[in-house]
């Protein structure tokens, strides 16, 4: 078996060629599109994918909950390097302060051209310690968080001629879940259905918005990560590589951009979702039975 690839977290990537512009421009009326992503002021997923996005040119608006000063430092480093961003700040699913922040997009820039829903809360809890607060906590955020963003940012593209994409931010594991994480996987396995429902919802409306999501395998790795637990998470990657998160970057910037495809989940977890292993599924198989599975009792 050939040795294991473990890719880079971050890949420089060059500005958008030309034609890369001419198809934004057409695709969204505006060389240079405006992209929120949710979740994106801490030094995780949501901030790659903003990146992604900038170095493709776009107009960027970011967002933070308990990371403000984290944020507004972010957007003075970035503005420093000519990205033209700017941050807005509180709860996903306070109803209130979703309307204001399009507005406040809006306001600022005139459209809104992309949504990436990467912000969410993962908290292990076990079984019997999951009470309904815990449930409802999880639940606020990653249910009704999702569908409040997903909602007014696509009625705001529903208003403008050409649309807009958005991209959810699921997880692969809602599939095959894993243990102490029951009510985090109740609320995100809404990511499907509510990707779905607002396809439909918002492309009746305006045919030119366009609902996705992207279902990210184990990324960001924490660094006090055993050896003995990266060598599992590899051994359950059927492409037998580490995950990061500009692998979801790349994912969330194509589905954004493609202009036939709404109402489409997209793995990106190295073949984890199909994978139970080399031998898992056929250990039982007479073909596969040694000499000790039929010796005579």
């Amino acid at each position: 078996m050939p040795e294991p690839i473990t890719p880079p977290v971050t890949i420089s990537q060059p500005g958008p060629s030309v034609a890369e512009r001419e198809h934004l421009a057409w695709l969204f009326g505006h060389p240079q599109p405006v992209a929120w992503v949710t979740g994106s002021a801490a030094d995780r997923v949501g901030r790659v994918i903003a990146r992604r996005f900038a170095e493709r040119g776009y107009r960027l608006v970011l967002h933070a909950r308990r990371s403000a000063q984290e944020g507004e430092d972010l957007v003075a480093r970035w503005r420093g390097e000519g990205i033209d961003c700017r941050l807005v700040v509180g709860s996903i699913e306070d109803e209130g302060t979703v309307r204001g922040w399009i507005q406040e997009i809006l306001q600022g820039y005139g459209r809104l051209d992309v949504l990436v829903h990467s912000a969410a809360v993962w908290e292990p809890c076990k079984l019997e310690e999951t009470t309904a607060e815990v449930i409802a906590r999880q639940w606020s955020s990653n249910t009704l968080g999702t569908f409040l963003c997903a909602q007014q940012a696509g009625l705001a593209m529903v208003r403008q001629a050409t649309g807009g994409g958005i991209v959810l931010v699921g997880d692969w594991a809602i599939r095959r879940p894993y243990a102490d994480f029951a009510a985090y996987f109740a609320s995100k396995g809404s990511i499907p259905t509510i990707m779905r429902a607002m396809a439909v919802e918002l492309a009746e409306r305006n045919p030119r918005v366009r609902v996705n999501a992207v279902y990210p395998g184990p990324v960001l790795l924490d660094p006090n990560t055993s050896e003995a637990t990266q060598a599992r998470i590899l051994e359950q990657c059927l492409l037998r590589c580490h995950g990061t998160a500009e692998h979801v970057a790349r994912a969330a910037v194509f589905l954004a951009e493609h202009d036939f495809m709404t109402g489409v989940g997209l793995p990106v977890d190295g073949g984890r979702s199909i994978y139970a292993g080399s031998i898992a599924d056929a250990i039982a198989h007479p073909s596969r039975l040694g000499a000790a599975d039929t010796a005579p009792p």
